[in-house]
């Protein structure tokens, strides 16, 4: 599916609709590359696009079509996943922290804070990035759709996650830093052709949310598990980076999250996600799906990394071969490495446009 449609898109948009898709690889969604691969590029058409992507084939019927059968796909998955969590309410602040404190994720962070090689750091960063690097982006879909305090309280996060409108305190920009500071490539979607299913779907699952008007609980659900969750681990892998000879740019962005992350998992859990099924009741229910969802994907995340370094593999895919070959992931590869990256066509931060090696060091962040 993700040849075909790359294929496509080289093309001039059309009106041509999709034909019924294949039934799948049988494959669990969180581990079927073809269906996140694909799923990631229509998805990617609403974000930044690519480079040599007709605008015009975003809601093309062919992409639209495509997509809604493929997330007709993903949503059944989820729904496997995580059973659903009947809840009043008022209970929904409550319930939100009894959910978080009953998961049992994998030790991730604690095996980057203590055991990691710098070669298993850096990969875990390239994971990340297909996600940090748009990071409050898939949430803020939710804006206009929010109305009184749920509103004002995800702004309110949002807001941080934007650095407060600096640019040098982004956290995405902080993201960047980091993976400078590593000897990684920081361009957006740099590493979409390396990483598997597993961490596509992290992406993948906060679009799903995101996207459409009848999964808002779920989004904000979504993001108040992420940030109920976020301060602990940040904190490890601050200090994990810093076992590894991390200095301060390297490790900022990670540092940000411990202190901004503890304020807005009260601001998410209470002002946000209670407010908004105090205002929806109809909805509370999806609130704890998308956190349950959230939880479980990030889990399945984990349990991946850590397998494939226990038994001593990359968890990386390998180099993508040269776009020269026909056919597979290698074509797919070839579109993906065009992601429109405008920051590097002469919208970059002073420090990238005079390729300082610092960063974001050169600037004063207070």
């Amino acid at each position: 599916m993700s040849s075909a449609l790359t294929a496509r898109l080289r093309s001039e948009p059309d009106e041509v609709a999709v034909a019924p898709v294949p039934a799948g690889t049988g494959l669990p969604v969180l581990h079927d590359d073809d269906l996140q691969l694909t799923l990631w590029i229509c998805y990617e058409l609403s974000y930044r696009g690519f480079d040599d992507v007709d605008a015009g084939w975003e809601d093309a019927p062919f992409v639209t079509g495509l997509r809604r059968q493929l997330e007709d796909r993903w949503a059944k998955g989820l729904q496997d996943l995580v059973a659903p969590i009947p809840v009043e309410p008022d209970a929904v602040a409550r319930t939100l922290a009894d959910l978080v404190r009953a998961d049992e994720g994998p030790p991730l962070a604690k095996f980057l804070q203590r055991r990691a090689s710098g070669e298993q750091f850096r990969e875990f960063v390239t994971h990340r990035s297909v996600y940090h690097l748009k990071e409050a982006d898939p949430h803020s879909w939710a804006i206009p759709r929010l109305s009184g305090a749920a509103k004002a309280a995800l702004i309110e996060i949002q807001a941080d996650e934007y650095g407060q409108g600096r640019l040098e305190r982004m956290h995405s920009e902080l993201f960047r830093a980091t993976m400078r500071s590593l000897g990684l490539d920081d361009g957006y979607g740099a590493y979409v052709d390396r990483v598997p299913a597993v961490t596509l779907a992290v992406s993948n699952l906060m679009s799903l949310f995101g996207f459409h008007r009848r999964w808002l609980g779920a989004s904000l659900g979504h993001l108040a598990a992420f940030e109920m969750t976020s301060s602990l681990p940040n904190r490890r892998y601050g200090n994990g980076l810093r076992r590894l000879g991390g200095d301060t740019t390297a490790t900022r962005f990670f540092d940000e999250h411990v202190e901004a992350d503890a304020v807005h998992e009260q601001i998410a859990a209470h002002d946000l996600c209670g407010s908004f099924a105090r205002e929806n009741p109809a909805a509370a229910a999806d609130v704890l799906f998308g956190a349950a969802c959230g939880l479980a994907v990030e889990a399945e995340f984990g349990r991946t990394l850590l397998r494939q370094w226990e038994e001593g593999r990359s968890s990386l895919r390998p180099e993508p071969p040269s776009a020269a070959v026909a056919g597979g992931r290698a074509e797919t590869a070839d579109l993906v490495s065009t992601v429109a990256e405008r920051l590097h066509s002469g919208k970059a931060a002073p420090a990238q446009r005079h390729d300082t090696a610092a960063g974001i060091d050169d600037f004063a962040v207070c």
